[in-house]
């Protein structure tokens, strides 16, 4: 995915896009487009979170 793309789906209201990090379902809390990184939750767990490249990021 591309930091464009991250933004698209971390701005949109209505959150039904299906994002996967290295087949995990994610929840994409912040980019940082200087940077390209993106702070996802992982799982349900909302203290589960980790900063990755949003190259990482894949959506469904």
């Amino acid at each position: 995915m591309d930091v464009k793309r991250a933004l698209e789906i971390y701005t949109d209201k209505n959150h039904n896009f299906e994002v996967k990090l290295e087949g995990q379902p994610v929840w994409i809390e912040n980019v940082d487009e200087v940077h390209g990184m993106a702070t996802v939750q992982v799982g349900p767990n909302p203290t589960n979170t980790q900063t990755v490249k949003v190259e990482r990021l894949q959506e469904d």
